[in-house]
């Protein structure tokens, strides 16, 4: 709530347009301020700084709310307390879709769908409420650039035929999609500290970051000293202000995060909690080795950052052509898989989920091991998958 712009805590215009000459900007910037500095910056007497600082303190202060409120606040209005995902199953276990605001991670190894998932959000998002849209604009931060304007238009084709039927439909969805490109930890967290004034400008309804993990691993080596501590505060400030960001405006926020290899007990000591996993089918890669001692894939990123999502979503490998979702970490769901195929209209579910007892006893959504592609064999035709669990 620090965050919150001045200018919409209640002051004058005028006064916010004169503090933001001096870089104040939100609330945490004008209550950092002692008497003294607000009354040179504002002009104004020792009682009317007084005043003004109750006013901000009060409209960042959170406000208490009891549980009979939140559930009679989310049943007087269901249709905005979840973005569907027309993934008819997975909306299901997800009690109605994606929770707004919360932030979503999706995770899972290179290729297996998480931004194909999150394009196909970005045109739901754009559609009517009458259709399970949010009617609304979306804002994309990709750092990968891996965004496909293409492939954007055909999902919406393939997938809503009679809605997409001509341009100016396209048109007009796509003109709701404001794509940012951010190829460095600072650019990305200067964007997202300034999409305050987006989301309001522009009636954003989604926020996408494709990837979280893409840009701090490429910045951040871990083995040297303090910069583990260094990342985890950078992780903590972004994922503060999203949260924010997705509570004020009742809006969800999906991120995507990579993969990280984890060794068993006996290499421990030798274990990097960053290593990436850029070619499983070396010896390196995930598996069992011949002493019995395991490895496996997990989400990257960490603990902390495991903790600061509100829901995990894992995407990995099932065969050459399947793929499945799982619902590792929410606080509404049980733990389920989909299998799913990638075609020209997105992501494609099949089959029922599995929500079986041995599945889902002693997951940890931290440690959650992760099917990966290792290499394909030429003459079948098929991935060869590894993947083993995690000692107790």
């Amino acid at each position: 709530m620090a965050n919150k712009m001045l200018k919409r805590t209640g002051l004058p215009l005028g006064l916010c347009e004169r503090l933001w000459k001096y870089q104040i900007i939100n609330c945490r910037d004008f209550l950092s301020l002692s008497s003294l500095e607000l009354m040179r910056h504002m002009g104004q007497s020792i009682n009317k700084v007084y005043e003004l600082t109750k006013i901000v303190s009060k409209a960042c202060a959170p406000k208490m709310i009891t549980a009979l409120e939140m559930k009679n606040e989310r049943c007087s209005c269901p249709s905005s307390a979840f973005f569907p995902t027309s993934l008819a199953d997975l909306d299901e276990v997800l009690h109605g879709g994606l929770a707004c605001g919360t932030l979503t991670e999706v995770t899972g190894p290179s290729g297996c769908g998480k931004t194909q998932f999150c394009i196909m959000l970005s045109v739901l998002a754009t559609l009517p409420i009458g259709m399970g849209g949010l009617d609304g604009t979306v804002i994309y931060i990709d750092t990968e650039s891996a965004f496909s304007a293409e492939r954007l238009v055909e999902i919406a084709r393939c997938r809503f035929p009679d809605y997409f039927c001509t341009d100016l439909e396209l048109i007009s969805m796509t003109n709701k999609i404001h794509l940012y490109r951010e190829l460095t930890c600072s650019d990305v967290l200067r964007r997202v500290e300034s999409l305050e004034d987006d989301v309001i400008s522009k009636g954003v309804k989604l926020i996408v970051v494709d990837s979280v993990a893409s840009v701090i691993r490429k910045e951040f080596d871990t083995q040297l000293q303090g910069n583990l501590s260094e990342r985890s505060n950078l992780l903590l400030s972004e994922a503060a202000m999203l949260k924010y960001l997705a509570e004020e405006f009742s809006i969800p926020v999906i991120l995507t995060n990579q993969i990280t290899t984890r060794i068993g007990q006996r290499r421990a000591a030798n274990f990097r909690p960053d290593s990436v996993v850029d070619n499983l089918s070396s010896s390196e890669g995930c598996g069992v080795s011949p002493d019995g001692e395991t490895g496996y894939a997990t989400a990257a990123l960490g603990n902390t950052w495991s903790h600061s999502v509100n829901t995990r979503l894992i995407m990995q490998y099932l065969d050459y052509h399947s793929r499945q979702i799982i619902v590792a970490k929410s606080p509404l769901a049980p733990f389920a898989m989909f299998n799913f195929t990638i075609q020209d209209s997105g992501l494609i579910l099949q089959g029922e989920d599995d929500r079986s007892s041995s599945q889902r006893e002693g997951t940890d959504p931290g440690l959650q091991p992760i099917r990966v592609r290792s290499s394909i064999s030429h003459s079948s035709g098929r991935d060869l998958l590894v993947q083993s669990q995690a000692k107790p």
